[in-house]
């Protein structure tokens, strides 16, 4: 048997497009022996692809010529060398023995088995993922003639068309994780050991008589509050997992048309080497080769992100074309046109829509080989802990340190003291008396690092989770993984897909000109820039002529107040029966959409959204006498139709074309034409002259610098057909050049896929809140400067770059770019996964959203993945945290606002109750060693209920105020910040200061204080005093705790939680019953009118207290808190700027500290220098700027490339018209540094001082 093992091509060789999907890992193609690069986009990621490795090295590939790595390289990237390799289509029908008119040619091999549907690209299948041995297939006998192969032995080979179905967690696995937390198992051993010594204390000793035995109550308490963690935690996530399986379960399972035997049918399962039918709407189910077809365009905006449709031609017209490309970039030439095409290949991608056209294609690549197919798989990965989950678990160990520590050395006092007494025999006690002693001094130290430990904070993140993902449920955002939540609050930057993300993934109209005067623009008030009405000369040259006084702009929707009724039916007509666009219900949403190519579907909608005569209904009263299709040699198509006057020829186009064809015009007047009682078909018209002339080309101009797609739409009558003096061989074949001519203009649209409703104000909303928006799309670079300009992504000191320049950059380029890097076009999935790891890399928290598959890899790199519900497709849904049900961009603002609420309230949370634990800790250690019987101030009961305020009270009262929009109003944390601030270390160094003093002092003065006898009645007043004023100082301090910034008023947004107004009453009710009727239980009695106002009142101090710390400057106390380690060195931190002041401090601070390692191996006696030392640790500061000079002697080591030779850079002029008069040309020739910086970025910007400001290309490494 004969191998065809083709050779590996360079990119330059490959056929250029931008539909390449570049994943350079996955670009190598057949060898001997295949290696990762060669099975998935991103092999790193679990496990699968890994065994699709070991299935593709195994598997014996007779009787067929190629194994599936071979041929899954045809399409990742798509390599028209490597199919010319393996001789031609001819040679890769051969290999796969099948035949492009007949098909596959099966003998009595009936299979009934399900496959995938047309209407996804791939089915989940229950059957588990098996791995064959070697020995699997030994004694399977195959034929060496592949035209013969059966069914299984494609199966055995290829695959089948099914995913393997991923095991869903069951409910007690998902407990068992959450188990797994640091916290939990501190608690359980806590819990452990607390239940354990109570038993033996209440059982075991002997008890007071009158006191109930209640110590075990603690170490219950807390397995209780470990239960309730986990039981909400788990039945959260398992909750989740359930409804995104529903949302992924597939609506309809359709067959597949192939040809087999020569026989066109309906089929279940596609195999390898199938030839498949391709028809109008279809979703392509597996990856294949075009064999031949008609007028076929596929929308792999899904799979690539390239918006525009792709043209699918066969193996020998695409190698005619990239021969001719070769010949034309040979002769230093260019084409024009689409004559060479570079959005027009072979290659059938899984996952992508057919627009139009029928055809027929040979299937390559099935189930986890196909394109789509093995993102999926390779986005099968388990989540990472969240930057708070991090930030927690060491507190937990940091907790856990320093109870310890406080027991060990409680302990060590404790039996310093009992070994004295034992030595001096004061006091007297028998044997089992200092038995008894010394259990009690190790019960009370276990007890002592109890307190310390905070039960209360897993209840407080999971509550506060739970509560907020309830609520973003509401508005339409399910949250797959729990603490992608939280980690949204802190997010940086935000990089985002364009097309379906922040575009509506759909053409339309969104400005043009009816007439030559009447300028309409969608949302006119929001794109005020999008009309060139009065406007008095045309911003690409300099024009003396007059200002055009007669234009006028108008909002679209209103479009019909100024058009007559004559010119209402023309223009619906021009539209509709010029087109073979029609109206279907799409199977996924049930609604009714136009299925056609883009531009017909845009003018479709266009008139239904303004309400004007139903397409189908005015297009079937039509009497076509003449069809003309479109060609891409006169850029139009039109059509005939026989009126009651005579015919009528509409035509639309390519406005730069037609327009030149154009004699007269339609008037509009702004205020509605005065002739509506006119004819219905008198449509008043003007003759088209230089002034008009040069009306019409501005505007084509002006729109073409938008990247607007520019149509015009013309008509022309005839009193008889054929028109007079005309020879044709019949009335339908009259030449189009001779009747395309004289026309008149009705008007010219402007196509472009518009934004979302509300994206604009999101933008706004996420610059405001500090978090920069980048945007990636595979998508050329003028759409993307488009887009992202309007919806404010694109600001000074911006800049663009396309993703095969980004690619070859090396580290310290990218470093240097990447802060600055605003728009990059022209992205593939790798591009996009690696923009992710630099930024993360530089200490960002990212979050990454997108729909389509091309941004699986993205979304899965990312802390936060966000994908579109509706739109998005199942890869994209897979590798996803959060997805937006309603495919609203601004959704994400919301997802923002929920994580910095659910932050704040774990940071409330923290603040009140570190500061109750160490108020807790001292009173018990100190009143402890005190005592003679080692008992604390406050009993072990007394403790249970002020650990039930701690905990579960204070949890639901802090962690369910709801998410307000003035949480945007301040920066993200970093991802690197701590996890206390200088005002929260404030609140719970004062406050505890506060209560320790007040409790201590009135413990062992309050009979003085209060001038009462020293009885043990008063005792128990008093210590009932103590009691009352540490549970109300508590009450207050959770009120005080909602506030974490220097704020005063700490009440604001209180009616709105009623969780936290009505646990505040149960708490302080609850107080009161127990001081009443508490007794013997609590050890505490009734107190007097006098000693509840003096225990309210040193309660309630905590509140103005509260007020009085916000005031005290930060500076002293955070020097305080420094040195003692608990905040880091504030020398080493990175100035926080706001995206529109982004600086480049932080690529160059990690560029300089890795230097520093060579640094270190050198030098030792400059090194030691004092100077030398103070120079290396300083650290750019936003105030004080790098002058020039020492910048630019950065830059030789930090980017290692030269001058460009004999380019000349653009003037800052030409930038805000980077399409001249020619916006169809390709990006690479606008700008030769590949690199666009905004044209308002100030002059005195740094950018300017560096390579790419200077106009110098990047030099690929």
């Amino acid at each position: 048997m004969v191998h065809l093992h083709p050779v590996r091509s360079g990119p330059a060789s490959t056929m250029h497009s931008p539909t390449h999907t570049h994943v350079d890992t996955a670009s190598v193609l057949s060898r001997s022996i295949p290696t990762k690069s060669d099975i998935s986009v991103e092999n790193t990621n679990g496990d699968v692809p890994k065994v699709e490795l070991v299935q593709d090295d195994l598997a014996d590939p007779r009787p067929f010529k190629f194994r599936p790595v071979e041929l899954a390289s045809l399409l990742d990237p798509k390599n028209l060398d490597a199919l010319e390799a393996f001789g031609g289509i001819d040679g890769l029908l051969e290999g796969l023995g099948t035949s492009c008119s007949k098909g596959l040619t099966l003998t009595g091999t009936a299979d009934n088995r399900s496959g995938a549907g047309v209407g996804a690209s791939q089915r989940h299948d229950r059957q588990p993922l098996s791995i064959p041995t070697p020995h699997d297939h030994a004694e399977v006998e195959v034929a060496d003639d592949p035209h013969s192969a059966l069914m299984e032995d494609r199966r055995r080979v290829f695959g089948e068309n099914v995913l393997p179905q991923r095991t869903s967690k069951s409910l007690l696995a998902f407990m068992w994780l959450a188990l797994q937390d640091k916290v939990l198992i501190l608690l359980s051993i806590a819990a452990v050991v607390s239940l354990a010594l109570g038993l033996f204390q209440d059982f075991g000793t002997p008890q007071i008589a009158g006191q109930p035995p209640v110590d075990w109550v603690e170490g219950v308490a807390i397995m209780i509050a470990v239960l309730i963690v986990v039981i909400v935690g788990s039945l959260n996530d398992w909750q989740k997992e359930r409804q995104f399986k529903v949302l992924n379960e597939k609506k309809e399972e359709r067959g597949v048309k192939v040809i087999r035997n020569g026989i066109e049918r309906l089929i279940d399962e596609v195999v390898v080497g199938d030839v498949a039918l391709l028809e109008p709407g279809e979703i392509v189910p597996c990856d294949g080769i075009f064999l031949a077809g008609h007028n076929v365009r596929c929308d792999e905006s899904a799979a690539t992100g390239e918006s525009d449709a792709i043209k699918k031609a066969s193996y020998a017209d695409c190698l005619a074309l990239k021969q001719a490309l070769s010949g034309a970039l040979a002769e230093g030439g260019a084409l024009g046109g689409e004559h060479v095409s570079t959005h027009t290949d072979c290659f059938v991608v899984s996952g992508s829509k057919v627009l139009e056209g029928v055809g027929s294609y040979v299937v390559v690549a099935v189930g986890t080989k196909s394109f789509n197919g093995r993102i999926m798989m390779a986005l099968r990965t388990e989540t990472e802990n969240t930057p708070l989950q991090l930030k927690l678990n060491v507190l937990a160990e940091f907790i856990a340190k320093i109870g310890s520590i406080a027991g060990l050395i409680f302990f060590s006092t404790l039996m310093i003291r009992f070994i004295v007494q034992l030595a001096t025999g004061s006091p007297v006690r028998s044997a089992d008396q200092n038995g008894m002693a010394f259990v009690q001094i190790l019960i009370i130290s276990v007890t002592l690092v109890v307190v310390a430990v905070p039960e209360g904070l897993p209840l407080a993140v999971t509550l506060a989770l739970a509560f907020a993902t309830k609520r973003m449920t509401t508005e339409n955002l399910l949250v797959r993984v729990l603490g992608s939540c939280e980690t949204m609050g802190n997010s940086s930057v935000i990089c985002t897909d364009k097309t379906g993300t922040l575009t509506r993934n759909a053409m339309s109209v969104v400005a043009g000109s009816i007439g030559i005067h009447a300028k309409f623009v969608r949302k006119l008030e929001d794109n005020r820039a999008r009309t060139n009405a009065h406007r008095s000369r045309s911003p690409h040259r300099n024009s003396d002529s007059k200002t055009p006084r007669d234009d006028f702009s108008i909002d679209q929707s209103t479009l019909n107040t100024v058009l007559s009724q004559p010119l209402l039916s023309l223009f619906n007509e021009t539209i509709a029966v010029n087109s073979t666009a029609f109206e279907d219900v799409e199977k996924e949403s049930g609604e009714r959409v136009f299925v056609g190519s883009k531009t017909e579907t845009a003018l479709l909608n266009f008139a239904k959204e303004l309400g004007w005569a139903d397409y189908k209904e005015t297009r079937d009263a039509a009497r076509i006498v003449q069809l003309i299709p479109f060609s891409s040699e006169r850029k139009a198509m039109g059509a005939v139709v026989k009126t009651e006057r005579g015919y009528r020829f509409y035509v639309k186009g390519a406005s730069e074309i037609l327009t030149k064809l154009c004699s007269r015009h339609v008037v509009v007047e702004q205020h509605g034409s005065s002739r509506s009682n006119a004819e219905p078909d008198d449509v008043e018209v003007a003759e088209i002259d230089s002034f008009s002339e040069e009306n019409i080309s501005r505007t084509i101009i002006f729109y073409a610098n938008q990247t607007l797609r520019t149509i015009a739409l013309c008509y022309r009558d005839f009193s008889s057909w054929p028109p007079p003096g005309m020879q044709a061989i019949a009335i339908d074949e009259v030449p189009y050049d001779v009747i395309a001519q004289d026309l008149t203009l009705i008007g010219i649209v402007g196509i472009e896929d518009p934004l979302r409703d509300g994206v604009r104000e999101a933008v706004a909303d996420c610059r405001k809140a500090g978090i920069a928006v980048k945007m990636c799309t595979g998508d050329n670079v003028l759409t993307a400067r488009s887009i992202a300009t309007q919806c404010g992504i694109y600001t000074a000191g911006g800049i663009i770059m396309e993703g095969p320049v980004f690619r070859q950059l090396d580290e310290s380029k990218m470093l240097e770019v990447v802060p600055r890097l605003q728009v990059l076009a022209r992205s593939s999935p790798n591009d996009k996964k690696i923009l992710v790891e630099k930024l993360r890399t530089l200490g960002e928290i990212v979050a990454v959203t997108g729909d389509g598959t091309n941004d699986g890899p993205a979304l899965k790199t990312a802390h936060v993945g966000f994908s579109m519900g509706i739109a998005g497709t199942e890869v994209a849904k897979e590798a996803s945290d959060i997805i937006l049900m309603d495919d609203n961009f601004s959704s994400i603002v919301k997802a923002i606002m929920w994580g910095r609420c659910v932050n704040d309230a774990v940071r409330k949370f923290l603040q009140f109750q570190i500061s109750t634990n160490v108020t807790a800790v001292v009173i018990t250690f100190v009143t402890a060693i005190v005592s003679n019987s080692e008992t604390s101030a406050l009993s072990a009961v007394q403790l249970l209920w002020i650990n039930i305020i701690m905990d579960t009270f204070a949890a639901l009262a802090l962690a369910t105020d709801p998410a307000s929009p003035v949480l945007l109003d301040r920066m993200p944390d970093r991802q690197t910040a701590p996890l206390f601030t200088v005002d929260m270390y404030k609140q719970i160094l004062l406050q505890s200061v506060y209560q320790i003093t007040v409790i201590l002092l009135f413990h062992f003065l309050g009979i003085q204080i209060l001038g009462l006898a020293n009885t043990s009645g008063n005792d128990t007043i008093v210590q009932t005093l103590v009691f009352n004023a540490f549970v109300f100082a508590q009450i207050s301090n959770s009120v005080n705790s909602r506030r974490l910034d220097r704020k005063l008023n700490i009440f604001e947004g209180m009616l709105n939680n009623w969780y936290f107004m009505v646990i505040t009453l149960i708490e302080i009710t609850v107080q009161v019953v127990i001081v009443f009727i508490g007794g013997t239980a609590f050890q505490v009695t009734r107190i007097g009118g006098r000693e509840w106002g003096i225990s309210l009142a040193l309660g309630l101090v905590s509140i103005p207290l509260g007020a009085l710390i916000r005031l005290l400057p930060n500076g002293p106390f955070e020097r305080l808190f420094i040195l003692m380690r608990l905040l880091p060195k504030t020398e080493g931190d990175l100035p926080k700027v706001r995206p529109d002041q982004v600086e480049w401090n932080s690529a160059i601070e990690l560029v300089r500290d890795n230097l520093a390692t060579f640094a270190n191996l050198r030098g030792g006696r400059l090194r030691s220098s004092s100077l030398v030392v103070k120079s290396r640790q300083a650290r750019l500061q936003e105030d004080k700027r790098v002058p020039l000079p020492s910048l630019m002697t950065m830059v030789p080591t930090l980017i290692a490339s030269s001058i460009g030779a004999g380019w000349a850079p653009q003037s800052r002029g030409t930038l805000s018209d980077p399409a001249r008069y020619d916006p169809s040309k390709s990006s690479a020739a606008l700008w030769e540094g590949r690199l666009q910086i905004h044209p308002d970025t100030k002059p005195d910007d740094a950018l300017y001082r560096t390579e790419w400001g200077g106009g110098d290309r990047p030099s690929a490494v």
